[in-house]
């Protein structure tokens, strides 16, 4: 059960913030505390029952090793405890994510036959991985920080963050949720949450699931693309994942509001940043945070010289790379993304006096760019699809035209009108299309700004009511989030 299916929006959603809003009205609304712990553990036993049970395991013995931590007279012991306790985070993420990219990369050097055994991939693990390292951290730096196991397994469990994040550390919500007087269903929330819901179920159903058959029938046959094919494809796919990335944290952020619950911010515009540092800044920000605070600050950050400090950058954009993906293509595309900001460092690139749309496009085509190692299946694949930006060729080739068809199809419910739509002039609307969506990017107000501008209107309430249904009308197929691999 996703987001975006016809469960999760047509029963599950309402049942939720029915239950959620009658339960706050008992027992100074910590009925409502059990009904959200509740149906947090059905969305996480629809994701399969392996995920749900590895994750249990692995909240239980957090709390627990938190718990000995802070009980630990002598600092050498909490420490050890500490070390442990990473250990056994990292143990389990790498045991369930890169057993089998290691086996795989064994073999291929060393020539041997090790048995590849499959394991399968717990839903969340990355994210909950890094909230439990976190909650150790911070146990071992201030002590007992006093929640409770229900306060935990509240925090932990909350379902709107549980497949993409926000990272969240403990205190961001288990303080709001326990609060008196939070657990309560107002109308201004649960408007707002439902406008800013729908316009990220829009963002992924009709904007990156669509540019993502463009980009599958782009990467289906690389060797065969002309100039104009890989330019079109890369940029579908810098649109593809922003619009998926973008709409998941909207529908989060929407669901959490709906019960007055504020997740952190973790998508600001990045296509509107002026540099790769700036991108950083505005993408997956919660991700940005953990790495800042808990790995490049305690490598010594900026303070040991600034070789030191380009080094602790590489190490960072490597690792987060690898937490990306078990692939040789997130490890470079991380490493890209830390020679970017190490050069912008050492070159001094914020003191450049170049216009803002200028500064704005060349992070773009940079990080568009780097989008390509990101997608591509192998590094070659991704070098191929480089060389056939050389090739020439200003027509598109038959498989993105035949896709760009089916989409228009979709959208006007006839083939014969899509064709007369588009006779001699197929070409030249995807080039206007794509070329409108990243103009969007640049300029439009993202979902947080226009939810807490929203004016309750009838106006507001029929766009709404016409993103959800348009959403729902559009839930052919139910394709995964792409953060959801990770």
């Amino acid at each position: 059960m996703l987001f975006h299916s016809y469960l999760f929006i047509l029963f599950f959603l309402p049942l939720f913030v029915l239950c959620y809003f009658l339960a706050g009205r008992y027992r100074d609304g910590r009925a409502a505390i059990w009904v959200l712990d509740l149906f947090s553990l059905w969305f996480l036993a629809s994701q399969g029952l392996g995920s749900l049970l590895v994750f249990a395991a692995c909240m239980a013995a957090n709390y627990g090793i938190a718990g000995w931590i802070t009980q630990a007279k002598e600092k050498r012991i909490r420490k050890l405890i500490l070390v442990i306790g990473i250990g056994l985070n990292i143990g389990v993420l790498f045991f369930f994510k890169y057993t089998v990219f290691l086996v795989e990369n064994v073999n291929a050097v060393f020539g041997s036959s090790i048995p590849v055994m499959r394991i399968f991939m717990p839903v969340g693990i990355s994210f909950y991985t890094f909230q439990h390292l976190m909650y150790l951290i911070d146990s071992y730096q201030k002590g007992d920080q006093g929640y409770s196991p229900l306060q935990f397994a509240t925090y932990d469990l909350f379902f709107p963050k549980m497949l993409q994040g926000p990272i969240t550390r403990c205190e961001e919500l288990a303080v709001p949720l326990f609060a008196k007087g939070r657990r309560s269903v107002s109308f201004e929330n649960l408007g707002k949450g439902l406008y800013g819901f729908s316009l990220g179920l829009a963002k992924k159903v009709l904007l990156a699931d669509n540019l993502a058959k463009l980009v599958n029938a782009g990467y289906a046959d690389v060797a065969q693309l002309g100039s104009a094919d890989a330019v079109i494809v890369m940029i579908c796919y810098s649109l593809q994942i922003y619009f998926d990335f973008s709409g998941y944290c909207d529908m989060a952020e929407g669901i959490g509001r709906m019960i007055g619950i504020r997740l952190p911010v973790n998508f600001n515009s990045p296509y509107q940043a002026v540099s790769i540092s700036d991108f950083w800044d505005r993408w997956h920000i919660t991700l940005t945070r953990f790495f800042t605070r808990y790995l490049y600050i305690p490598l010594g950050g900026s303070r040991k010289g600034k070789g030191r400090t380009l080094i602790n950058i590489m190490i960072v954009f490597c690792i987060s790379g690898l937490w990306h993906g078990a692939n040789w293509t997130f490890i470079v595309w991380g490493a890209f993304n830390g020679l970017c900001m190490v050069f912008e460092r050492a070159a001094g690139v914020e003191k450049w006096k170049l216009p803002r749309a200028v500064r704005m496009v060349t992070a773009f085509i940079v990080t568009t760019f780097a989008w390509s190692i990101f997608r591509a299946q192998s590094l070659s694949q991704a070098v191929t699809l480089w060389s056939r930006l050389f090739a020439g060729g200003g027509r598109l080739c038959q498989g993105i035209t035949e896709t760009f068809y089916d989409i228009v199809e979709m959208a006007v419910l006839q083939r014969a009108g899509a064709e007369r739509l588009l006779s001699g002039y197929s070409d030249l609307l995807l080039y206007a299309v794509v070329f409108v969506l990243v103009l969007a990017c640049f300029v439009m107000k993202n979902t947080g700004e226009k939810v807490e501008a929203m004016k309750f209107s009838l106006k507001k309430a029929v766009v709404t009511a016409g993103l959800l249904l348009w959403g729902l009308f559009s839930l052919a197929e139910i394709s995964s989030f792409i953060y959801v691999n990770f």
